[in-house]
């Protein structure tokens, strides 16, 4: 009898400590925060361009006060001929999980410079780092200055890993079907001392896998990964279509909730250093993921 009741004390405690347990967080769905977005002039490290920026906000819209805390900061490059707007929804959710996302539009001519771009987004990390200290400015006090990344798709991803590759205050990278640069990324990945993640599209017809993002991870130093969406595509990446656009096998909102996924958790684990996104990031959630095969060198 005395045994018995032993047993049903600890199946009630193991009950109670499982209850207790915090459940993992679903990133695919929108945070905590409401999200304000401003279109600022950035002027740093002797560059100029306007930028639309998303950021966690006390009330959601346009020009809205911060939330409080400080935040991450994370520049985000646009692909080639692509709008910054065909990303506000991707911005928005990263936003609404904690983080300031900047994505300049500076490079959206036929003719960028790819090494241009990749100043323009460590020069829009600096800015936010500068706006920190700045009195008056709606970002004072409200920036994790230790806590930079870096993401963009297709140009502006393969420019992400150019800026890793001269920016040593970036803390991690994590981009969308990062295109090859002139200069190559894939040379500059080999610089790259900091995790980064390629998020590619299985069926990317614009950017393959094999000739663009394969080549930047073979080259980057662990740690590293290299996260295919099972029937992804090029433009899946983007809100809507646009001129010489791809396909998949899977639809545009199934890649873009996929997508928010997996870069939330990665921000999350080195960015804001939420441990609970460990298993998203390395561990079974990851390794397991029926809509995301999983390569990568912790």
């Amino acid at each position: 009898m005395i045994r018995r009741a032993i047993l049903v004390l600890a199946m009630i405690a193991a009950a109670v400590a499982s209850a207790g347990s915090p459940a993992a967080a679903d990133s695919s769905t929108p945070g905590a925060y409401a999200v304000g977005y401003v279109d600022a002039s950035v002027s740093a490290s002797g560059r100029s361009f306007s930028a639309r920026i998303y950021y966690p906000a006390a009330t959601a819209g346009q020009n809205a006060a911060v939330a409080a805390g400080r935040f991450p900061a994370i520049a985000f490059g646009h692909g080639f001929l692509q709008s910054v707007s065909k990303y506000y929804s991707t911005m928005q959710h990263l936003a609404s999980w904690g983080f300031v996302v900047a994505a300049p539009t500076s490079q959206g001519s036929l003719f960028p410079s790819h090494s241009a771009f990749a100043d323009d987004l460590n020069a829009q990390l600096t800015w936010l780092v500068a706006q920190d200290a700045t009195a008056g400015s709606r970002f004072n006090a409200h920036i994790v200055t230790t806590r930079l990344g870096l993401s963009g798709h297709s140009m502006g991803g393969g420019a992400s890993v150019l800026a890793a590759s001269r920016n040593p205050a970036v803390t991690t990278v994590a981009n969308l079907a990062a295109a090859e640069t002139n200069p190559s990324a894939a040379t500059a990945a080999a610089s790259v001392r900091v995790p980064m993640m390629l998020v590619a599209g299985q069926k990317d017809g614009t950017a393959p896998i094999a000739s663009h993002q394969r080549p930047i991870y073979t080259a980057k130093p662990a740690p590293k990964q290299l996260r295919t969406i099972v029937g992804g595509f090029h433009c899946g990446f983007i809100d809507s279509s646009s001129a010489f656009c791809d396909s998949g096998t899977i639809t545009r909102a199934v890649q873009l909730q996929i997508t928010r996924r997996v870069l939330t958790d990665w921000f999350r684990y080195y960015l804001a250093g939420d441990a609970t996104a460990y298993d998203a990031v390395w561990g079974p959630g990851a390794t397991g993921d029926p809509q995301v095969v999983f390569e990568g060198v912790a």
